[in-house]
């Protein structure tokens, strides 16, 4: 049974050895951090930079195993509480296909539904991550149409972002893969 709790500094060891290739580094943050690889000192300094921030909030995913993933909550705005916007999803390079990150996004959803009360939580995700759009899809995200397509530039290439988000239902029932 997959758990969250808030990020501690000493999770970023095991966190930054998932990220085995550049190109899936990238696909994890694009372009919010100068080099890869990167180190767990790198990642606990990008977070101390937010440590006084009250719209962000990193969280573990861990079960009896151990830490099994990793991803950050924010208020995109911080006037309205209504939303929060999931980034940095990542799950351990062993574990993946295994349900984990499924289980972990709905867990995600969960809480900011249950606990954060918004209304509605969004993501982006690069078109050239099928896979993580597949599990979006099937944790209830749908695709957004966006008023301008955010895009990077990744490797020598632009990679455009799928907006994506999941709508609070007052009246749904929930169903095994449904917050």
């Amino acid at each position: 049974m997959l758990r969250l709790r808030p990020y501690k500094a000493c999770d970023a060891e095991i966190i930054t050895a998932w990220l085995k290739s550049e190109y899936a580094f990238r696909q994890w943050s694009a372009d919010r951090y100068d080099n890869y690889p990167i180190c767990a000192d790198d990642m606990n300094m990008y977070y101390d930079k937010e440590r006084n921030n009250a719209n962000l909030f990193a969280m573990t995913a861990f079960d009896e195993t151990g830490l099994v993933g990793h991803f950050t909550m924010r208020y995109p705005q911080s006037e309205n509480l209504d939303e929060v916007r999931l980034g940095f999803v990542i799950v351990d390079d062993k574990k993946r296909g295994m349900g984990y990150g499924k289980e972990m996004v709905t867990l995600a959803v969960q809480y900011a539904f249950d606990f954060l009360k918004v209304k509605k939580v969004s993501l982006g995700v690069f078109e050239n991550n099928q896979t993580a759009l597949h599990c979006y899809r099937a944790c209830g995200f749908t695709e957004v149409s966006a008023e301008k397509v955010e895009s990077y530039l990744c490797m020598g290439e632009t990679w455009n972002c799928i907006e994506m988000e999941h709508v609070y239902l007052p009246n749904h029932t929930k169903g095994a893969d449904c917050p």
